[in-house]
């Protein structure tokens, strides 16, 4: 299935009823008064999240949503129904933008919040409303108001506890794999992942944590080369950021500024964040080697962990360690 985290669609609010021009006809009273009911308001288009829901898919098969117009008013004030409303269900962690200005309408980041994006028009009032002591049988009565019409673009910035970054081939597909119960796409050379992917960590005693896979960052991403212009953002909502590094490399520490560059460039908090380095193919690179990564790293008050996500030594010591960075979190965000 396609991952897709942008789409522009449009929305129409549903139109109101019009009112009603109608007297009572009754035997015996030859000039009844006005009974025209009124017209129902339209329905309202709302944006509804969903848990369930991690991409835009849907978007790619439908770009209009309309809602119900309201029913107009009938004779013996018989008021119209209101419309029905059209519920459009998206991702936790959409973002809804005006298409024109690029305004951020609502941000959506809990499952079940709901947004009114477009509201229905008002109903007409019936002949009722305009009588009076000189004017007793009015005829005439308001048409409804038009709802809102308009055109907007919805991002997905993904929901993850954990962040996966680092460089094409540096191992973050074939670490998710060890972490969760994911199944991305594993090979030996750059860009396999195209899109984020993402992963479950079960941890003993505490709720899951997700886990998500940013596509390989090379040096000029922010300004859109490669991938990571179109995925950074989905490292915006990580609380933890795992920096992934090919431990054989002679470029490691180079590769890793590199990564960090990108990641200040985009957006400058990134860099603040909790960040572990993960020195991954243990299993091919020198002891000397990665004993001076280690030290060097400690150096930049960073600390870091040696695996092998190819073997699996070292996952479960890292999964521990990163039940101890989430538990650390929750504690410091209950205090």
């Amino acid at each position: 299935m396609a991952f897709i985290d942008q789409a522009k669609f449009h929305v129409k609010a549903g139109d109101g009823g019009n009112g009603c021009i109608s007297f009572r006809r009754e035997k015996f009273v030859p000039r009844g008064g006005p009974n025209g009911g009124d017209g129902g308001r339209g329905g309202n288009v709302i944006i509804e999240t969903s848990s369930r829901l991690h991409s835009l898919i849907d978007f790619r098969f439908r770009s209009h949503f309309k809602a119900e117009r309201g029913v107009h008013g009938k004779g013996k004030d018989m008021h119209g129904r209101k419309g029905k409303d059209c519920v459009m269900t998206v991702p936790v962690g959409s973002i809804i933008k005006d298409n024109e200005t690029g305004e951020v309408l609502v941000d959506l980041c809990e499952d079940g919040e709901s947004f009114v994006i477009a509201r229905g028009g008002s109903g007409g009032l019936g002949n009722p409303h305009f009588a009076s002591g000189t004017n007793r049988t009015p005829r005439f009565a308001t048409k409804g108001k038009e709802g809102e019409d308009t055109w907007l673009l919805i991002e997905l910035k993904l929901i993850a506890d954990i962040g996966l970054v680092g460089l094409p081939n540096a191992g973050k597909s074939t670490l998710l794999s060890q972490l969760s119960a994911a199944n991305p796409k594993v090979a030996g050379y750059p860009f396999t992942t195209l899109e984020p992917q993402l992963g479950v960590l079960h941890l003993k005693h505490m709720d899951p944590c997700i886990i998500a896979d940013i596509p390989g960052l090379i040096e000029g991403a922010h300004e859109g080369v490669g991938l990571g212009f179109t995925f950074l953002r989905h490292i915006e909502r990580t609380r933890f950021i795992l920096h992934v590094l090919d431990a054989a490399s002679l470029e490691a520490i180079d590769d890793y500024a590199v990564v960090e560059k990108e990641l200040a460039a985009y957006n400058d908090d990134l860099v603040k964040r909790t960040t572990l380095v993960i020195l991954n193919k243990a299993d091919i690179a020198e002891t000397e080697q990665i004993e001076e990564l280690q030290e060097s790293f400690k150096k930049q008050g960073l600390d870091s962990a040696v695996i092998s996500g190819l073997t699996g030594d070292g996952i479960e010591d890292l999964k521990e360690r990163l039940a101890d960075m989430l538990d650390d979190w929750r504690e410091g965000r209950d205090e």
